[in-house]
């Protein structure tokens, strides 16, 4: 059992509300009496589920061979040079490949394992310029957000001198003679607070390649606008610069644009585009003086226009492509025509249009299950497309414009057998009555079971869809016996903003909850599995979905697994990047959302004195997007409140942050210490 956390006399008042925070002591990482506390909490949780029965080396080794398989990215071509990322299996970190073609074995361009770092560093962004010659490409390092800089040559793999610091949320886009390129980065912040002070006033900066980064040059910063982010997109005949200007994680968002005939990218006049902050803008391509975009913009599923940047007014715009009863995820001008990928019922279709307007029919996809990536140069008509479903490893296929022929490109070997599972679409009813869809994976030819153990997982914010897609981690689980339930709550993006609206903001976050809860009564109503074996499991705003859900009715599950959760809904935006979230969930600062933050925030939901399921809440201790503090204090309030038997765990993994650029080895083991939790819980037989 972990050792009790001890609380101090902390209590806010917030719009004449007196609200305790006992463990506000476990907000601040640098402090050793917080190091000390984790470390106490890991060795409670390795000491249960390292205990002598052997179901841990059993999950672990049935994890680290199914990851055992190689994996590749979609290819990608500039000049006449191809990219690919690509892992053997057990990498720890994906590899940049270049080729001369994109079948091709090529060599190994860039290998994050032949850093020289203190930690783990992954490749979190790849930009090469339009010949081919350089790569701008970005490490974080230790799973955090914070990116840096460099230009390697392509010829030779050296790096030029370059080292940009403290870029985020933002890409880099080469001007079209591969001179420099745009990426957007924040002022340095205090030493020793990166991982903590809030991440604002975001400013746009042009780097010449081969140069210093204090020779950079400012394109534009807005000082009175702190909140606002600048992300550059440059099209491929190089005649503009593209910049949505995002505020948070507002879908909305501005677009402005700078003509870079004038050719020096430190005078630019860029100038608002679109300004009013209506709808979200997304850029597809350019051709001329015209560019495809694609906008909800009185369109909740999306369409896509042509706009004339002579004169951008939406009653001039001319529509490509119309809304359709399918959700519009992405489009992108490829091979003189558009390609358009579509959410249909949560699972993905992809079209081909001429830039015209003109419908020229489906792509041809193997089955039911997501394209996650789509790359394609608007003056080829050859595109590569990842293809993944439940039990269907991404795979790589690739589609000639011209022929309207689709043609397997690379397929992972030592993949689940898919004739072994079957996928259900089902549904649940809402408290409101709403119709809430969910897959449900389970063994071929099963009929319902009420003592199969059941992995219900969920999301539901940030207009984020959930669909079909393969994870070690599910699969194993299917393999060992279990079901997966994956839950499309309002919130998420699977069915247009209107879905997304939904579930968003303080006054509609119990709704999130009230589908989540629907699904799992639908589970044990059917028959599928019972309150005992039925498991929850979420990361991020699925985490906060997790602890709001077991808070509430912990009765009906069996086991939980936060995962790196927004669990202080009063706090959270005094945090990094938190304060972006503002749009999606309200802020304790408003006296109007407060009420609604209080009630639905996990962290104060927990009522002492009440019998709460098995939980594993599992952060890591470099998380810089939300940060650990969230899961120390939540966990430290759950044990202290915890009336049954039920054991309450806290695993912290070092050196890693929200997700992004885990190390493989670091992967396999926090998957296997989350599925042994589960099967523990929910009394899965492991052989």
């Amino acid at each position: 059992m972990p050792p009790p956390t001890p609380r101090v006399d902390h209590v806010d008042d917030l719009h004449g509300t007196a609200v305790a925070d006992p463990y506000r002591w476990l907000e601040d990482p640098a402090d050793p009496r917080v190091r000390a506390w984790v470390d106490e909490q890991n060795a409670a949780a390795r000491a249960w589920l390292d205990r002598g029965d052997g179901l841990r080396d059993r999950v672990r080794d049935r994890l680290a061979a199914r990851w055992d398989r190689p994996r590749r990215g979609v290819p990608w071509r500039e000049g006449d040079r191809w990219f690919q990322l690509r892992n053997s299996g057990l990498q720890d970190q994906d590899v940049l490949w270049t080729m001369a073609g994109p079948d091709e074995e090529g060599r190994v361009l860039l290998d994050p394992a032949a850093l020289d770092a203190d930690g783990p560093v992954a490749l979190a962004a790849v930009a090469a310029s339009r010949d081919g010659r350089l790569v701008a490409w970005a490490a974080s390092e230790a799973g955090s957000d914070w990116q840096t800089w460099r230009v390697r040559r392509v010829e030779d793999g050296t790096d030029l001198p370059e080292v940009l610091r403290w870029g985020k949320f933002s890409t880099a886009a080469w001007t079209a003679d591969g001179a420099g390129f745009f990426y957007g980065r924040y002022p340095a912040p205090a030493p020793g607070r990166d991982l903590v002070d809030p991440n604002q006033g975001q400013q746009l900066w042009f780097h010449r390649a081969g140069t210093h980064q204090d020779d950079d040059v400012l394109v534009v910063q807005r000082p009175d606008r702190p909140d606002w982010g600048f992300d550059p997109v440059v099209p491929r005949d190089g005649r503009w610069l593209v910049v949505h200007v995002w505020e948070g994680t507002d879908r909305r968002n501005r677009l402005w644009v700078a003509d870079l005939r004038g050719g020096d990218p430190g005078a630019l006049d860029l100038v608002p585009l679109l300004d009013d902050l209506d709808a979200a803008y997304a850029l597809a391509g350019a051709d001329g003086d015209v560019l495809y975009v694609r906008t909800d913009r009185d369109a909740p599923r999306g369409r896509v226009v042509a706009i004339d940047t002579a004169d951008p007014r939406p009653d001039r715009w001319r529509e490509v492509v119309p809304e359709g009863p399918a959700t519009l995820e992405a489009a992108q001008v490829a091979g003189g025509r558009l390609v358009t990928r579509w959410l249909d019922d949560a699972s993905s279709r992809v079209r081909r249009h001429g830039l015209d307007g003109t419908d020229l029919g489906e792509v041809a996809l193997p089955g039911l299950g997501t394209v996650d990536a789509l790359s394609g140069r608007s003056d080829d008509p050859v595109v590569h497309l990842s293809f993944t479903g439940f039990t269907v490893p991404p795979a790589v296929f690739r589609h000639d414009l011209d022929r309207g022929t689709t043609a397997p490109a690379w397929s992972a070997p030592g993949g689940p057998d898919p004739a072994a599972f079957t996928t259900s679409r089902c549904a649940a009813t809402s408290a409101d009555g709403t119709r809430v869809p969910y897959w449900l994976v389970r063994a071929a030819g099963a009929a319902p079971d009420p003592n199969v153990p059941t992995l219900l997982y969920g999301y539901g914010g940030f207009g984020i869809p959930i669909t079909p897609a393969y994870r070690v981690a599910w699969a194993v689980w299917l393999e060992l016996g279990g079901q997966l339930a994956v839950a499309n709550l309002r919130g998420g993006g699977e069915f247009g903003e209107a879905w997304h609206e939904a579930g968003r903001g303080p006054a509609n976050r119990e709704r999130v909850i009230d589908d989540a809860l629907a699904v799992a009564a639908a589970l044990i109503d059917d028959g599928a599995t019972s309150p005992d074996r039925l498991g929850l499991n979420g990361a991020s705003n699925g985490g906060l979905l997790v602890g709001a859900c077991l808070t509430r009715a912990p009765e009906r599950f069996g086991a939980c697994v936060p995962e790196v959760g927004v669990l202080d809904l009063l706090r959270f935006h005094r945090f990094t990047i938190g304060w972006a979230w503002v749009p999606e969930y309200g802020s304790a600062d408003d006296p109007d959302a407060f009420p609604a933050l209080l009630a639905a925030s996990p962290l104060h939901r927990i009522g002492p004195g009440t019998a709460y399921p098995p939980t594993l809440v599992v952060t890591g201790d470099h998380d810089d997007r939300v940060v650990p503090a969230h899961s120390y204090k939540f966990a430290a309030a759950l044990q202290a409140a915890q009336a049954g038997d039920a054991l309450v765990l806290l695993r912290v993994e070092t050196a890693t942050g929200h997700g992004a650029g885990k190390p493989t080895s670091a992967a396999i083991e926090e998957r296997a210490d989350v599925l042994t939790f589960l099967a523990r819980a929910l009394h899965l037989e492991v052989p």
